[in-house]
């Protein structure tokens, strides 16, 4: 019987989910119709129609408020195994001693720190957030509006139809 590592169990779980990724999207692009046309191939922003081009400067508090968001989810990285270990019945301070209460205190030392770089980011105005003018849009889409109506009125008869409007 051949036995297998755990480097070949990691391995063999790579190739496995690899797989099962590549094999979704092949058979998901193999089932979904495709019909482009020119409104689907407009640029898409949020539901909003594009003002301008998409290859515009961008406000640097973007980037800011990403880079904060990574550094305050990463305590998450060093709080959850803490949380784990002091969950389970048999880890606590009075069967640790000294150990518990030094694990206890370097936590929570660790999130005062954090606590602290969040002082720290708020003190500097860097979560306030500077909302721009609203300006008027003047995009036209290529499609025209008796298009849109009618569809419109089409979807209507069919929800009136089936009594549901």
């Amino acid at each position: 019987m051949l036995e297998i590592s755990g480097f070949g169990v990691a391995l063999l779980f790579i190739i496995g989910g690899v797989g099962f990724i590549v094999t979704t999207l092949l058979v998901g692009k193999a089932l979904r119709p495709v019909r482009p046309n020119v409104e689907k191939e407009t640029t898409y922003e949020s539901g909003e129609d594009p003002v301008k081009s998409a290859w515009s400067i961008f406000n640097i508090r973007f980037y800011v408020v990403a880079l904060i968001f990574l550094l305050f989810e990463t305590e998450l990285v060093f709080l959850f195994p803490w949380a784990t270990v002091f969950a389970d019945p048999e880890m606590n301070v009075e069967t640790n001693g000294l150990w518990g209460m030094f694990s206890l205190i370097e936590t929570f030392i660790f999130i005062g720190i954090l606590f602290l770089g969040l002082i720290y980011v708020w003190a500097n105005g860097m979560l306030d957030w500077v909302k721009p003018k609203s300006k008027a849009v003047e995009f036209k889409s290529k499609i025209p509006l008796k298009a849109y109506a009618h569809i419109n009125q089409k979807e209507y008869k069919v929800r009136k139809q089936d009594g549901t409007t």
